[in-house]
């Protein structure tokens, strides 16, 4: 039986490199925990660490799983519909593994996931529109977020800081930053790509280009996606977004009393932009992220890091066991071409982008 290669796993994924991430994670935290044990001044993060209720952070556990199961769904509906469930699930899970472990986790991880579907014989443009597509609609649910609970503590229909800046502040950003992607870039695209990729321009100019083009591509893919009205791939979305704060949420509970609701959702959206600093697993980055952003919204500063520690705990610990144990059993199946194959492979023709993105 003919065989698909495995081996030329894009750079980063690498059995050895990822094995050598595990080990710039553990060393990390054992660092922050050092931190938290030994310096002085953070006795009241000790003592809250030490009040922990055990059931609270079991059903955070809980919920991460069903996060985790919410993104694979989400990963089925927007790449291949027609995949098996079994195929979907090592595929995403591995994907969100990945991105646990890789700076720069998300792109990593969506790196690993189009990797597995060309070994499945997708088409490499189709991989390239929906990968770009899929990470827009699953950002698109944080900024709807950011926008629906800003614009909701401005009107002062929920609880949380009076501070207009703080409330309608990142809602009129999460607007901009959407009108700049959905508009700006495809007509940006338009007039400079033919330009910057004709013969002669430099090499970088080459590659903007390309990316910029398949920026372009990707966005029309989406509207595409999402005029679909495909349940599971919205509810995908949703739930890999909700899931993922009902365990923020849950982590707080832990150790006492919770933030409101309108703050924890604020600083959670926020916080997240720490994981563009590129260390393994964003640790450090998106721990300051969140911690500052819940300080910035009132919550004591105590009270911010014994949560976020519990979180990032639980949103490391859960994709990456899951995710370890997919890849795994991932690779062996890529071994074989007709296990590997993906259903989608087979298509003759294939939706082209939206043309009012272009």
């Amino acid at each position: 039986m003919n065989t698909v290669l495995v081996d030329d796993m894009p750079a980063g994924l690498e059995t050895r490199r990822l094995r050598r991430h595990l080990l710039q994670i553990g060393a990390l935290l054992v660092v922050v925990g050092a931190l938290v044990a030994l310096v002085p001044g953070l006795g009241d993060v000790r003592e809250g660490l030490a009040q922990a209720s055990p059931a609270w952070l079991v059903a955070a556990a809980g919920v991460e799983v069903l996060s985790c199961l919410a993104y694979v769904v989400a990963f089925r509906a927007a790449f291949c519909p027609r995949m098996t469930w079994w195929m979907s699930y090592r595929i995403g899970m591995s994907s969100l593994g990945a991105a646990s472990l890789l700076p720069l986790g998300g792109v990593g991880g969506l790196a690993l996931g189009a990797w597995a579907l060309r070994r499945g014989g997708l088409a490499l443009e189709r991989i390239a529109r929906r990968t770009v597509a899929f990470f827009l609609i699953t950002s698109a649910t944080n900024v709807a977020a950011v926008i629906v609970v800003g614009l909701a503590l401005a009107l002062g229909v929920l609880p949380g800081t009076g501070s207009p800046l703080l409330s309608a502040g990142p809602a009129v950003l999460a607007v901009a930053a959407t009108l700049l992607v959905t508009v700006a870039v495809p007509r940006l695209a338009r007039r400079t790509v033919p330009g910057w990729s004709a013969v002669g321009r430099s090499k970088l100019l080459g590659r903007a280009a390309r990316l910029l083009d398949a920026t372009a591509d990707g966005i029309g893919e989406a509207v595409c996606l999402l005029r679909s009205g495909d349940a599971r791939l919205l509810g995908g979305a949703i739930g890999y977004l909700v899931f993922d704060l009902v365990v923020f949420w849950a982590c707080f509970g832990a150790f006492g009393p919770i933030p409101p609701v309108a703050t924890l959702v604020l600083a959670y959206l926020l916080g997240q932009l720490g994981a563009l600093i590129p260390v393994p697993g964003g640790i450090g980055g998106v721990d300051a992220g969140l911690v500052g952003a819940l300080v910035l919204y009132g919550t004591p500063a105590a009270t911010a890091a014994v949560g976020v520690l519990a979180y990032r705990a639980v949103l490391l610990g859960i994709p990456a066991a899951l995710g370890g144990v997919a890849f795994v059993t991932l690779k062996r199946s890529l071994r074989d071409e007709a296990a590997a194959r993906v259903p989608c492979a087979d298509d003759v023709a294939m939706e082209a982008p939206a043309v009012a993105a272009r």
